[in-house]
């Protein structure tokens, strides 16, 4: 028998066949095929079952009647769903998983998901959990059942997919959608912790004669290339690229500031033009190059995403009006009105020499 006697008189709430037996309860839930523990008012286990045991790798004698049963799941000391439930502190569900809550408003049972270090195992497993008070005949809460489900598998799968949805199908790089969502998370970030944030937006210039004259396939590998320069460009791990739509991307640089984004961009035109691939349709030189606008804020952010794009699209067609294969990052200002307001840089010249094509 794998539980710690009670000290109370009746489990009521329990499911049993003969009203006021706690022990034929426990019993019950001892032989259930769903990994179960229980835990008594004072937050002791009072039951841990068999396929617990086996779903941990910790056996009943290690825990039964102790306050340890975090040591099943958690590298360090924190609140089971059990003891969330002893305690009444829904609300702190949340602060604890991933996700959770009361299964209904008003209720007492409550359920979350979310990793488990699972240290007896040596691997992380990602659980279901759902938790429900046991109460006396009085309506005092006097014990907290507590089931477990492996749904790692399943979470993994659904992680597969989410990132799927969020990579372009050409490139690799974040798609349109992902991008937005990550470039506004990172700008109310900024702007809450007063942290540096930049935007570059980058266009291949004259892609368009390419694509037309070589095709779509060949259209497809140049850009394909040009995206992974940009990727292997990029050295910090929150550092972000994207395709932001046809032949034009995007990189998101966290923490970065004017001379970050100009060193960044500096990489990036270097390994585009590293590539071997040539375009006779080039204004400016018979080999693929890149246009690159962008805007640095570094004060004052007042968390407009919206407007980080907007700034750095007008440092790009500057660019462009400028003869392409050139960079220009713009300073943010909270206090101007217009684009053409910002502190820019001068254009940088191109890699290599103009080469007029006839």
């Amino acid at each position: 028998m794998r539980m710690f006697p009670s000290p109370t008189d009746g489990l009521a709430g329990a499911p049993s066949a003969r009203e006021g037996d706690p022990e034929f309860a426990l019993r019950v839930i001892e032989r259930l095929s769903v990994p179960t523990f229980a835990l008594a008012a004072d937050r002791r286990v009072l039951l841990w079952n068999k396929a617990c045991e086996e779903l941990t790798g910790v056996p009943a004698q290690e825990v039964l009647g102790t306050l340890s049963q975090w040591r099943a799941f958690y590298d360090k000391p924190r609140p089971c769903l059990a003891e969330l439930v002893l305690a009444r502190r829904f609300e702190d569900v949340a602060l604890f998983y991933a996700r959770g809550g009361r299964t209904a408003p008003g209720d007492d049972r409550v359920s979350a998901e979310d990793w488990c270090a699972m240290p007896k195992l040596d691997r992380p497993l990602y659980l279901a959990i759902e938790a429900a008070p046991i109460y006396d005949e009085t309506g005092a809460m006097i014990a907290a059942v507590e089931s477990l489900r492996d749904i790692t598998a399943e979470r993994r799968r659904q992680a597969e997919l989410e990132s799927l949805a969020a990579l372009d199908g050409l490139t690799g790089l974040l798609n349109r959608r992902s991008f937005d969502e990550r470039l506004a998370q990172e700008a109310r970030r900024a702007s809450r912790v007063n942290h540096p944030l930049a935007l570059l937006m980058i266009d291949v210039d004259d892609f368009k004669p390419f694509n037309d004259a070589y095709g779509h396939q060949i259209g497809d590998a140049c850009l394909r290339s040009a995206a992974q320069a940009i990727r292997g460009a990029l050295s910090r791990a929150g550092d972000v690229a994207a395709r932001y739509g046809g032949d034009e991307f995007a990189v998101i640089l966290p923490g970065a500031d004017k001379t970050g984004a100009l060193r960044v961009a500096k990489r990036i035109r270097e390994r585009v033009d590293a590539l071997p691939l040539a375009n006779p349709f080039s204004t400016t030189s018979q080999k693929l190059t890149l246009s690159i606008g962008g805007c640095a804020a570094a004060r004052d952010f007042d968390g407009s995403a919206e407007r980080l794009v907007a700034l750095s699209d007008s440092e790009l067609y500057r660019v462009k009006r400028a003869g392409r294969d050139r960079t220009s990052i713009a300073e943010f200002e909270a206090d101007s009105t217009a684009l053409g307001e910002q502190s820019a840089t001068p254009l940088d010249p191109p890699l290599a020499p103009a080469v007029s094509i006839s």
